[in-house]
Formats: C-alpha cells, sequence, structure tokens
C-alpha cells in the first residue's frame, strides 16, 4: 500500500512488493510543503541509506506546525498509514527542531527521523578519509546537540523534593550538563585536528599554486557524473557508483589541453537543503571551488526541466553561500546517453551557453576541453610588468603560465605585458608597472 498526497491509499505494485525480500527499515514519508513540491529526493536518499519507503503523505502549508510539523489532523492520518504500510520509521522532509521530533514520535508510536538525520548517516556511510570522518562528526555533534534537551526529562521526578527551598539541581540536570559538555568538548578537540588537517591542505595547495597551473572545480548535485566526468578528462580512475554522495573527498588530477595544463578537481555533492552543519564541517572541501579559477556545473541533462533547474538553483545556492558566487561558471549537461533525441533538442535551446556530454561515453569531450580554455581565457588578467635583470629567474617561470607574453629589453630589465590568472597575477604584483595592485 502506497499513501499519495490526498491521503487515499493505492495497491500498485504490491504483488511484486510482497515476493520481494522484507525490508528491515521501511519508511513513511512526510512534508510540510507549498505545492509543487514532491518527496522524489527524500525517497532517493532512503534509498541511499538502505531504507525501503513504503508511502508518502504531504500536507500543502506555506509554514510547518510549530510543535507537531504536520497539521493534528493529518498527525492523525500518518499514524493511522504507518499502522497500515507497516512502517516502523517515519522519515520527514525537512530538519525538525527537538520539539517537533519529541512530539512527532509520540503521537505517531514510532521513531522519526528528519532529512538531515538521513543526510548524516549517508555521509558517515562514505567518508573514507580522515578529514571526512572528522567532519562527520564534527557535523553529527553540532547535529545532536540541540536534542540533547529532553533525553532525561524520565529523572525530572527526582529533582527537588519535599521541604526543599525553591528549585535544586537533581540528577536529570546534573547528566545533561554533564553529556553538554562532554560533546563541547569533543566538538572542540574535533575542530582543533580539523584545523591541523586543513593545514596540510593548505601546504598542498600552495605547492600547486607555486606550480601555476589553473584550476578548474567540478561542482554540482550529487549524483551528476562529476567523478565519471573527471575520469574521462584525465584518464583518472577516480571511485564511481550511482548513488547520492558517493564522492566526499576531493579529488585532484591534470588536465593537458591543446594550449596548458590544468589542475581539475572534483569535489562533494550538493543538494537542495544541505544541512549548515555539513556546509560549516565541509568548508575546506568546498573551498575547492571558491580558489578555482573556473567552476564547471555539472548538471543532469536526464532530469525532467523542472528538477533540473530546481537543481541548478541549489548548486548556485550553496556556491553563493560559500563565498564561489562570482567566480566564473561553465555549464555542463551530463548523462546525454539517458536522453533522447528529442529532449536533446530541448536542452540545446534551452541551455544554449551550455556543453552536452556524456562522460560515459566520451562523447563531447573534446568541445568541452575547448570550452575550458575558452572560459579560462576570459578570466585571465592583463599586466604589465618590469623585471630588473637579476630576476631572471622569475621571468622564466612566468614564460609557463603567461598567456599572450611580449617582452621588451629597457635599460631598466624586461618589460613584459602579458595575461595571467588573477591568483599567479598576484604574486607578480611587485614587479607591477603604473601602480597595478
Amino acid at each position: 500500500m502506497r499513501k499519495s498526497r490526498n491521503g487515499r491509499t493505492s495497491s500498485s505494485g504490491q504483488r511484486g512488493r510482497e515476493r520481494a525480500p522484507r525490508a528491515a527499515q521501511r519508511a513513511l514519508c512526510i512534508a510540510s510543503t507549498r505545492a509543487g513540491e514532491d518527496l522524489t529526493e527524500l525517497r532517493e536518499l532512503l534509498t541511499t541509506a538502505g531504507v525501503a519507503t513504503v508511502g508518502e503523505m504531504v500536507q500543502h502549508h506555506e509554514h510547518p506546525h510549530p510543535n507537531t510539523y504536520l497539521g493534528a489532523g493529518k498527525v492523525e492520518e500518518a499514524r493511522d498509514a504507518a499502522r497500515a504500510l507497516d512502517a516502523n520509521v517515519v522519515a520527514c522532509d525537512d530538519e525538525l527542531t527537538a520539539r517537533q521530533e519529541r512530539n512527532l514520535e509520540a503521537a505517531l508510536g514510532v521513531p522519526v527521523v528528519d532529512r538531515t538525520a538521513v543526510i548524516l548517516d549517508i555521509f558517515a556511510g562514505h567518508a573514507q578519509s580522515a578529514e571526512g570522518k572528522l567532519a562527520v562528526e564534527l557535523a553529527q555533534l553540532e547535529y545532536n546537540m540541540a536534542r540533547m534537551r529532553g533525553l532525561w526529562t524520565h529523572l525530572d521526578s527526582l529533582a527537588g523534593g519535599v521541604g526543599t527551598r525553591g528549585p535544586t539541581r537533581g540528577p536529570g540536570e546534573t547528566q545533561i550538563e554533564t553529556d553538554r559538555r562532554l560533546a563541547r568538548d569533543r566538538i572542540s578537540a574535533l575542530r582543533r585536528r580539523l584545523e591541523r588537517v586543513r593545514d596540510s591542505r593548505q601546504l598542498m595547495r600552495a605547492e600547486r599554486e607555486r606550480a601555476g597551473l589553473p584550476r578548474v572545480a567540478l561542482a554540482g548535485y550529487t549524483n551528476a557524473g562529476k567523478s565519471t566526468l573527471l575520469n574521462a578528462l584525465t584518464g583518472a580512475e577516480a571511485g564511481v557508483a550511482d548513488r547520492l554522495f558517493h564522492t566526499l573527498d576531493p579529488t585532484t588530477r591534470t588536465l593537458r589541453l591543446s594550449s596548458r595544463t590544468f589542475l581539475l578537481t572534483d569535489t562533494v555533492g550538493f543538494i537542495r537543503k544541505l544541512p549548515h552543519q555539513l556546509v560549516d564541517a565541509f568548508r575546506a572541501t568546498l573551498e575547492e571551488t571558491t580558489l578555482a579559477d573556473l567552476v564547471v556545473h555539472v548538471v543532469d541533462a536526464s532530469a525532467p526541466e523542472e528538477e533540473l533547474e530546481a537543481m541548478v538553483r541549489a548548486v548556485e545556492d550553496v556556491l553563493e553561500e560559500i563565498g564561489a558566487g562570482d567566480t566564473p561558471r561553465l555549464l555542463v549537461l551530463n548523462k546525454l546517453d539517458l536522453v533522447d533525441p528529442e529532449r536533446r533538442h530541448e536542452l540545446a535551446l534551452h541551455h544554449r551557453e551550455a556543453v552536452l556530454v556524456s562522460a560515459a561515453l566520451g562523447e563531447g569531450m573534446d568541445e568541452l576541453g575547448e570550452r575550458i580554455e575558452a572560459e579560462f581565457r576570459r578570466t585571465l588578467r592583463p599586466v604589465e610588468l618590469l623585471f630588473p635583470y637579476r630576476e631572471g629567474g622569475q621571468l622564466a617561470e612566468l614564460h609557463e603560465v603567461a598567456d599572450g607574453l611580449e617582452r621588451e629589453e629597457t635599460p631598466d630589465g624586461v618589460r613584459v605585458t602579458a595575461r595571467l590568472p588573477a591568483a599567479v597575477a598576484a604574486r607578480y604584483e611587485r614587479f607591477a608597472l603604473n601602480g597595478q595592485r
């Protein structure tokens, strides 16, 4: 049985499900949202987390109920639906407050998890590097801190007592304060360890910057095919899987094109309503996009147009949040092998500036390489420099990274005009003429 949005149930596919193995966790999905939004993404998240979806219920409302998320009538419907569908967990498409979560669990009689908890669980299962594991643990602790209140309410009756003068601190309050202190200490320790890991990453970045190679970051919605595209462009063998958030750690490889060599970095995938705890915890990873000369925004071309545009907006919102809003972009519509000819024509009309590719088949890679070079050239900054003759080494390095370099011997040194990436230009500021900075 599947719960539809209007509250009715349907039995399509019931016979096939009876033959399938019974899932250990069976979720009823709920949402309080505006008209036009659905629970497709929540179902995909639950599938990635190993949870079967047995039904869904949506209440169209501008704002969720402050105490129970759903209105009183819908809470009763959800309780009845969970029993009828044999759901042993209810999954909510938004982040719940601690009060909403407690009240819903009491009313529904089954555990309740929100969208953030599901995403954190997925991240915990996919983290491989030391930095990724630390970042996930930090995000989990910060998420759980707000939910510690009330964990020890079963001890409230022990607080104070007959004949006491005013309120006293009982065991329940002492326990929650102890847990909060332990959590805060662990959060502080994790942040210190992450800072040390980030210092190491900064050293690696500094080494790459000294090489003067331009940087391109692959960004996009999770499962858009960024890792497959990295492999197709560079010949790398980065892990690829058809699941959300498969890649959590940035992978950097060398991309050799006709005019120059680039550093191409695959970053963690984005998602609609990405939890702020993860944005903060993975900020060092996401910073790869803020430091890039060009962001290649990869989108799943096989998604319906409305969904495609929503994914683009979600990624743009996160890029803006982390400070990469002004970084030049190149839109790439991937998974063209899953699109019929008519839809290809529509994509070409609706997204004239985009490059259409199939990373899985290698289709469109040459055009994409040409566009990366062309878009990168647009980011170059014109400079006019004067190198004293004793700075021959610096001038030699400039030849390796400059575009359109022209030089002239003068009595004071070598006068150079060129176009440079902004980060490289900053390294030569002391040689700038006419007060350039």
